[in-house]
């Protein structure tokens, strides 16, 4: 049965991300919303962003399947918890999967998410102390061409306010819930996620062959996936 897939991209970021995936899954009859978070701007944390996504849904019938990339785990959480929009299906993609009472800026240390991919650089042979670079971090498994069109596109501005946000919870909002892993993500090694997700949410996460940045690597896999979630409703 057609679905709703609502799509939040990850930390300056916007809806560019989802272009090669949306197409696929509106070709297989269901329905897309790709949402643009404001990422720069100060006055907006995780609870304004989460405001954004509820009015982006406010007249969708029918089931809603929210996929949230990376750090907005956090707003998908909060939209979830809120109630106010009735999400038959979360999937968190590489996410920064977030606990009660703790904020994105936190996030990386509670999780131990430093060691983790310093620990990843030394077993694949990549200096753990270089300057991040974006190509080699999140870009190397993503085809030549899409890679320069991101690259051509105007640099992102990035707020701290996000980061800010504490999210005000008791536990996990009452929604079923999947992960999708990359297996060859270096931002957030392939078991460190397994570690942080059985810890969080008592599940295993499916794992997918790409690096943090699966809808632009692997769009077809990554949308396969997704039906076969909305499938399963």
């Amino acid at each position: 049965m057609p679905a709703t897939f609502v799509l939040l991209p990850g930390a300056g970021s916007d809806s560019w991300y989802w272009h090669r995936v949306a197409p696929i899954l509106e070709g297989s009859g269901h329905s897309v919303i790709a949402v643009d978070l404001p990422y720069g701007d100060d006055d907006a944390g995780q609870y304004e962003f989460a405001d954004v996504v509820v009015d982006a849904v406010e007249d969708v019938e029918g089931s809603i399947v929210l996929v949230a990339q990376s750090m907005s785990a956090f707003t998908a959480a909060i939209v979830c918890q809120r109630g106010e929009v009735d999400v038959d299906l979360l999937v968190l993609l590489a996410p920064m999967l977030p606990a009660p009472g703790e904020a994105p800026g936190q996030w990386w240390e509670t999780t131990g998410q430093p060691e983790a991919k310093r620990a990843f650089d030394v077993l694949e042979g990549r200096d753990p102390d270089a300057p991040d670079d974006l190509r080699v971090l999140f870009f190397h498994d993503v085809p030549d061409d899409v890679t320069e069109e991101a690259f051509s596109q105007e640099e992102p501005v990035m707020s701290n306010t996000p980061f800010e946000t504490v999210w005000q919870a008791d536990g996990w909002p009452h929604v079923k819930t999947r992960v999708v892993a990359g297996r060859r993500d270096r931002l957030f090694p392939l078991d460190f996620m397994q570690r942080i997700v059985r810890e969080r949410l008592g599940i295993a996460p499916d794992v997918i062959d790409t690096g943090h940045l699966a809808a632009l690597a692997r769009p077809g896999e990554l949308a396969a996936m997704l039906e076969r979630y909305a499938s399963e409703l």
